[in-house]
């Protein structure tokens, strides 16, 4: 599990603030979801928690740890690891080797030993392939275990990228969007996947649109809007809220 820290966060683009002295702390163990209206911000969020854009102000902590400003690839290899709006995929390979990439931080590449073709590095593929595999049965996905990826269902390939995000072994996940685009049998898909990784110790953080998966998973919710923290409580504090109401249908609403 970890704990995440975020302090007084801010982002500028040119006189334009995407993202305006946020402060938040994310518990251990817990699913905690970042909404708000379009251009709230969450997004621009999430890249500067998880290193693909750097911060105007402020300071990222991962277990009383400061990450701040550290790269993709060294987040990840502290526990971080994240899904994107748009699919990541690889569709020229199939469901597995997709995953098996994910896990590739775990796995020793180096040159030397490769040019060798030496024996613990092909056990090492062995072993990556193994968890792929396990990883896939994990999402519900082990019926697709030698399709190509470009011949899956949509729906599908949202639980192939959030198993490949799991093949880094992460403390915490970030899921961007995990069920835009789904019908409500694969929303419900997510969902219970979703509860079901965050219970097994991994802290989930999520942004969503979908309202009613939002306030049936979330432990904790955060509210952006226009780049500043709007309110942050249990789901039953946030739907309450007056100005959440107003931010999301308007004041005369």
């Amino acid at each position: 599990m970890a704990r995440l820290e975020v302090r007084n966060l801010t982002k500028a683009f040119g006189g334009v603030l995407a993202v305006e002295d946020v402060s938040f702390t994310v518990e251990t163990g817990i699913v905690y979801s970042v909404i708000g209206p379009n251009g709230a911000g969450k997004t621009t969020l999430f890249n500067l928690i998880t290193g693909l854009l750097a911060p105007s102000v402020g300071e990222v902590r991962l277990d009383d740890q400061v990450v701040t400003g550290l790269a993709p690839h060294q987040l990840a290899a502290k526990g971080m690891a994240r899904t994107f709006q748009n699919l990541q995929i690889c569709m020229n390979m199939t469901a597995v080797e997709n995953v098996m990439v994910g896990g590739h931080l775990s796995v020793d590449r180096n040159l030397f030993r490769s040019m060798l073709h030496f024996p613990s590095l092909r056990r090492a593929d062995v072993v990556l392939r193994d968890r792929a595999t396990e990883l896939m049965a994990y999402v519900g996905l082990d019926a697709y275990l030698q399709s190509e990826a470009s011949a899956m269902p949509y729906g599908a390939l949202k639980r192939l990228e959030i198993a490949r995000a799991l093949a880094a072994k992460p403390r915490i996940l970030f899921l961007d969007e995990p069920a835009a685009g789904l019908n409500p049998r694969e929303t419900a898909e997510i969902d219970r996947l979703i509860r079901k990784i965050a219970d097994g110790g991994v802290t989930v953080v999520l942004v969503e649109h979908d309202m009613k998966m939002v306030m049936n998973i979330s432990d904790r919710i955060l509210v952006l809007n226009s780049g500043k923290k709007l309110t942050e409580g249990s789901a039953s504090e946030v739907r309450g809220n007056p100005d959440v109401i107003a931010a999301y249908l308007g004041k005369a609403a």
